[in-house]
């Protein structure tokens, strides 16, 4: 029963902080944003979006404006994301083909893309999307994505789950794309990527900049004053 309930809670607490991730990421939208949301913590974003905004969310299957998922049992089998899950689509939203889709996200017209990742490194390198000699479902739209939007952000907890830093000097993971992170929000932090390298913009209550340091594994610039967010 011990373990149970220590199993429980540490699943509790993750969720918590992966809901803060997104809780910080979705005050970087503006008003009038084109966004696309990666899998993983990226998809909860939407939830917690200033509601004085419209943020327009676009899916590289080939839908913009999407809703919030529909009620249990109000599912379309026609209207899923580009992962497969069931949403809902807002009115004046739009469907088009793959082509069109990808001609929007490479074209550069999306404003924000906000991805999970397994490494980011000091120049603003990504990995994302396979760990060798681990089975996964491929690259998917990720490379276009990071590649393509005028603003990549990064969500992810800050190390792995074997406790190694996922920020790192240099990424030795498979490159998803080169130079395109501009900011990393981790449940930790927030770091800006400058062409000076990896900048600590904020901490999250409660963190240090001690142990943020101890579980980065690149250079951090540490600035006079850092914002703290609860």
């Amino acid at each position: 029963m011990g373990n149970h309930l220590k199993v429980a809670g540490s699943e509790r607490s993750r969720q918590e902080a992966r809901g803060r991730i997104a809780r910080r990421v979705a005050l970087e939208l503006k008003d009038g944003d084109v966004v696309n949301l990666g899998i993983g913590i990226p998809t909860l974003v939407a939830e917690y979006v200033n509601q004085d905004i419209t943020v327009y969310f676009e899916s590289e299957n080939g839908i913009v404006g999407i809703g919030s998922a529909p009620p249990p049992g109000k599912e379309d089998p026609d209207l899923v994301n580009a992962s497969g899950q069931p949403i809902t689509i807002l009115e004046g939203g739009a469907c088009f083909d793959s082509a069109t889709s990808f001609g929007l996200i490479r074209g550069g017209h999306l404003d924000v893309v906000v991805l999970g990742g397994l490494q980011v490194d000091e120049e603003g390198n990504l990995a994302n999307w396979i760990i060798p000699g681990k089975l996964v479902p491929g690259m998917g739209g990720a490379m276009d994505l990071a590649v393509g939007a005028k603003r990549v952000i990064i969500a992810m907890e800050h190390v792995g789950p074997d406790g190694r830093p996922k920020i790192v000097k240099r990424c030795d993971l498979p490159l998803t794309a080169a130079r395109v992170v501009n900011l990393i929000v981790t449940d930790l932090a927030v770091i800006e990527v400058t062409v000076q390298g990896l900048e600590l913009r904020e901490l999250w209550e409660g963190t240090s900049v001690e142990e943020v340091v101890a579980k980065t594994g690149a250079d951090l610039r540490i600035p006079e004053r850092i914002e703290r967010f609860q």
